[in-house]
């Protein structure tokens, strides 16, 4: 399924990465496990799942040497563990892990397993102690939430896939995939999604989103209301879908509060696609710097630190990549069915083109 520049729509001025996505930042992987079961409920099966994990490998080694890491809450209504250490800390030390709601915990656990495994070192400390990140959104309308679907292996898996895909030359799985399989957005199918940029001074800025918010009405392509001018989805979800987890990645080298600046404008990229940031909803968004590196016992390296008006190319690739990732995330997503029938539609790659082109050639 196509993304947004394969149907012609160019978001913002600055240009991409050759992938356009995260994988552009050097070291950067992304890998997912995809769980699709529609099995009897309890305790002749495990009812029906439509969820998954999604790990963002930042770097390797980042549990000996923490990368620069910040923060930021549009809405609060969700949860994103290790953000209050990097907001209080300004660094990160494991991958990114996203996945459903009521998953967090299992996949918390078997990210603490496998930095520890990543170490290398043994015990270096007794009591030097891990916190993942791990990002969530609710599936629920698609999802039978209430079971434990997600197990160690499958976490595992993820990591293993995002190891695996770091210097490819083509884009990763986008929408219904992952921690994507569950999620509807503005109406339609939505997920993950990915976009990057390239800055005047050379540096690579990546967003990753899990978008999960918003209604059919609210949709707008590049300025465009496209979900004014296209029919409502039959199926669309009855309530505002809530929740956007983003992550901004960069090899600009910054400190961890100039990170969290980074992360709050992926805020700006969701609104301009129809977000509101619904009362229920949780937009929760997290900055690094691959670039930017300390170790463990707080040694930072000597790599000059960008700061200042030179932030602000940056904080246009932010909001450039945020919104054509929310677009690329919903034109990946197929129309998918879920727990008692209920159903995401996709949307649309040819009826977005022809309202896009439309609605352009009457002004």
């Amino acid at each position: 399924m196509p993304r947004a520049r394969e149907i012609g729509i160019d978001i913002g001025v600055l240009p991409t990465g050759p992938t356009n996505s995260v994988l552009d930042v050097g070291g950067v992987g992304l890998g997912h496990t995809t769980l699709v079961r529609d099995e009897a409920p309890p305790p002749d099966g495990r009812g029906t799942a439509r969820t998954g994990v999604t790990t963002l490998v930042l770097a390797e080694d980042a549990y000996a040497r923490p990368m620069a890491a910040g923060g930021a809450v549009l809405n609060g209504a969700g949860e994103c563990t290790g953000l209050l250490t990097a907001t209080e800390w300004g660094t990160a030390e494991t991958p990114v892990y996203l996945t459903s709601t009521m998953q967090l915990g299992r996949v918390y656990d078997a990210a603490c397993q496998i930095a520890l495994e990543a170490d290398g070192t043994g015990d270096r400390v007794a009591g030097d102690v891990v916190i993942p990140v791990v990002g969530e959104c609710d599936d629920s309308f698609l999802n039978d939430c209430r079971r434990m679907q997600v197990e160690s292996d499958d976490v595992r898996a993820s990591h293993r896939e995002a190891l695996a895909s770091r210097g490819a030359s083509t884009p990763p799985a986008e929408g219904a995939v992952g921690a994507g399989t569950g999620m509807s957005c503005l109406g339609h199918k939505g997920g993950i999604g990915t976009s990057s940029r390239v800055t005047p001074a050379g540096h690579t800025v990546a967003v990753l989103l899990l978008t999960n918010f918003g209604e059919h009405p609210q949709l707008v392509v590049d300025g465009v209301p496209v979900g004014r001018l296209l029919p409502h989805p039959v199926d669309a979800p009855p309530r505002p879908a809530g929740s956007c987890i983003g992550i901004v990645v960069t090899d600009a080298p910054l400190v961890g509060a100039d990170c969290a600046r980074l992360a709050r404008r992926v805020g700006l990229g969701l609104a301009r696609t129809g977000s509101a940031a619904h009362h229920g909803s949780g937009e929760i968004f997290m900055g690094f710097s691959t670039s930017a590196r300390v170790d463990r016992d707080g040694s930072p390296d000597a790599t000059p630190r960008i700061a200042g008006r030179a932030l602000d190319e940056l904080f246009e690739a932010v909001v450039e990549a945020a919104e054509e990732s929310v677009l690329n995330s919903m034109l990946t997503a197929p129309t998918t069915v879920g727990r008692d029938g209920n159903t995401s539609v996709g949307l649309s790659a040819d009826a977005v083109r022809q309202a896009f082109e439309k609605h352009r050639a009457g002004h």
